[in-house]
């Protein structure tokens, strides 16, 4: 089954015909390729967490209709033919250690196996090598989750995901509250997943260096609704309207409108570090040259 996943004319809305009747989402129309990672950014109320909910069916659309693969879902949907697609979708939510609760790292990673019908000796095996993929050593797996270190625990929790073999890994915030070295570490195996199994990554982040490292492409979201897409350096290149969005710059693109402001002139704007250094030495080379000219 080709994984590639659309949105077509999507709605939603929380508490329909109440006096808290809520909004969300809007005739939201996109599609997201197999095998590519895709950034969904806006701000707070946006209506990302309530999109990326579509992606295993936690809920359904209010009108409209999301199709994954060759299975659509819309508010009629039987929730009993969805067990196959919330096995190909794995979501990654913020603070995922919150999930953890066996005694064992080992028993906690093969529950997700054991509860799509594979047995005991199987899942145990899926969660030993899910395990290995996120970097947690052998002599772990007897320990309980609860006594390991925080950036542990997540790495544990998202080992339950990958254990049940996900073609779709939705991130939600996933280094929310992590050190910059371990931001960069978690990301770092998101991405080596992805490149060594095809995994498709549908990334929520407010760390735009996260987006322009490791995204192909990026929608915007605002009150519900898509207001822009295309790849990073597309969504990037207008500085203003990033700042009418309450949309950040890159670090590195942060740093390079200040160059710009100091007389350094870039082709284009830098949005990652190898960018801005290569044309800072371009830059260097033109000047020196017209020096010796």
């Amino acid at each position: 089954m080709a994984f590639n996943i659309y949105f077509k004319k999507v709605g939603y809305v929380y508490q329909p015909n109440s006096p808290f009747e809520f909004k969300a989402l809007t005739d939201i129309s996109l599609s997201i390729n197999k095998a590519s990672v895709t950034a969904i950014i806006g701000h707070t109320g946006s209506g990302k967490s309530t999109l990326l909910q579509h992606l295993n069916a936690l809920i359904k659309p209010t009108s409209g209709v999301v199709k994954i693969g060759g299975q659509e879902i819309s508010n009629k949907t039987n929730n009993k033919n969805l067990k196959y697609l919330r096995q190909k979708v794995g979501i990654v939510f913020q603070f995922s250690e919150a999930q953890l609760f066996e005694e064992t790292v080992l028993k906690d990673v093969a529950f997700g196996p054991q509860n799509f019908g594979f047995s005991k000796e199987e899942a145990e095996i899926k969660a030993r090598f899910a395990l290995k993929q996120v970097g947690i050593a052998k002599e772990l797996f007897n320990r309980s989750p609860f006594e390991l270190s925080g950036g542990q625990m997540r790495r544990v929790a998202i080992a339950g995901i990958l254990a049940i073999n996900p073609d779709i890994l939705v991130l939600d915030e996933p280094t929310t509250g992590l050190d910059p070295k371990g931001k960069m570490e978690m990301m770092a195996m998101f991405y080596r997943l992805h490149k060594k199994y095809k995994t498709t990554l549908v990334l929520v982040s407010h760390s735009m260096d996260d987006v322009v490292y490791f995204a192909d492409f990026v929608y915007v979201l605002e009150k519900g609704k898509v207001i822009k897409a295309g790849t990073p350096a597309e969504i990037f290149a207008d500085s203003s309207w990033l700042k009418e969005k309450q949309i950040e710059l890159p670090t590195a693109g942060k740093f390079s409108l200040k160059l710009q402001e100091k007389g350094i002139k870039f082709k284009q704007l830098p949005l990652t570090i190898e960018e801005l250094t290569n044309q800072l030495v371009d830059y260097i080379f033109y000047k020196q040259e017209n020096i010796n000219e």
